[in-house]
């Protein structure tokens, strides 16, 4: 299960209603944050999300309104007590970026780790060992003028335990677990293996979020048969479409035929321009191509599960 929750849906500058760039990924009660732009505490709050219970941030890229959120939050944390160290993640240039941040958080009592994710990702267990060790976050190219990427959280499924093999092979019920965790175990002096007792791998749960792009090839490929796919979406109508181009930003309607391409269960829209009052009345752009096409809004929530099976 991956809870998901939209904080901030804004681009360029906050809104009353609308903060800036943040949504939030949380797995067994701990939350990986992409992004921090302006208002993210204050909408956080506002969308019940537990400042408290952010293992790990993730920089799509170092413009201001995806990474001015960062010094009041590393603050606040300081103040709340916390000890555990914060990664910090995001593109070539991180630690330059985040110097003048982290040095007007100069005496913070818990360690900011800064980390560029290699290019077969990572087990979210490397940043917090309250995450489930096959949990995977992986970062993906994406067009904007800066070095930037944006993010897929993966969490496979293993395959269905198969009892009957189990006492078949004379496993003992004590080390069905450790079988059903992957590892192998030994039964009358036997090595018995996973696969022996485990049915093929099941569909698991995937979640994308861009940050600011134009459209691109990398993206359509991360966000293939996933079941969540954030996109952005600075502007509402084709017209805006060559502005787009040259500053690294997407329509309405792009979005929708990158997700037409992947393929996902959904697509909700993020990261709107300020001359946007209104996402939904440009939401018809979108769905005329992908109809599974959602307008975000700050607090916007959904939870993954797995399918039945």
């Amino acid at each position: 299960m991956i809870d998901i929750t939209l904080i901030g849906t804004g681009a360029l500058q906050p809104l009353p209603c609308r903060a800036l760039a943040c949504a939030a990924f949380t797995l067994h009660g701990h939350t990986l944050l992409l992004d921090c732009g302006e208002g993210t505490q204050s909408a956080a709050r506002a969308a019940g999300v537990s400042l408290m219970k952010i293992a790990a941030i993730a920089l799509t890229h170092y413009h201001g309104d995806h990474i001015f959120g960062l010094p009041g939050l590393l603050q606040s944390l300081n103040i709340a007590g916390r000890t555990d160290p914060m990664y910090i993640l995001g593109p070539e240039g991180l630690d330059q970026a985040l110097a003048p941040i982290l040095s007007m958080c100069a005496n913070l009592e818990y360690e900011v780790r800064l980390m560029q994710l290699p290019e077969e990702g990572i087990s979210l267990q490397d940043l917090s060992s309250a995450w489930p060790s096959h949990a995977r976050l992986t970062a993906f190219p994406t067009h904007h003028p800066v070095a930037s990427q944006g993010y897929k959280l993966i969490l496979p499924r293993a395959g269905k335990f198969l009892p009957e093999n189990a006492r078949a092979l004379g496993v003992p019920v004590a080390q069905w677990k450790i079988l059903q965790q992957g590892q192998m175990v030994e039964a009358d002096g036997r090595i018995i293996h996973p696969r022996q007792v485990m049915e093929g791998p099941r569909r698991g749960l995937s979640v994308v979020y861009t940050g600011d792009t134009a459209p691109c090839a990398s993206i359509v490929e991360a966000a293939r048969d996933a079941d969540l796919f954030i996109c952005e979406a600075t502007f509402g109508t084709d017209e805006h479409m060559e502005r787009g181009q040259e500053y690294g930003h997407s329509t309405f309607s792009q979005a929708a035929q990158m997700a037409c391409q992947a393929r996902p269960r959904a697509l909700w829209l993020t990261h709107f321009s300020p001359m946007i009052d209104n996402p939904g009345d440009f939401l018809a752009n979108a769905t005329a191509i992908f109809p599974d096409t959602y307008c975000g809004r700050d607090g916007m929530k959904a939870t993954l599960v797995f399918d039945e099976e």
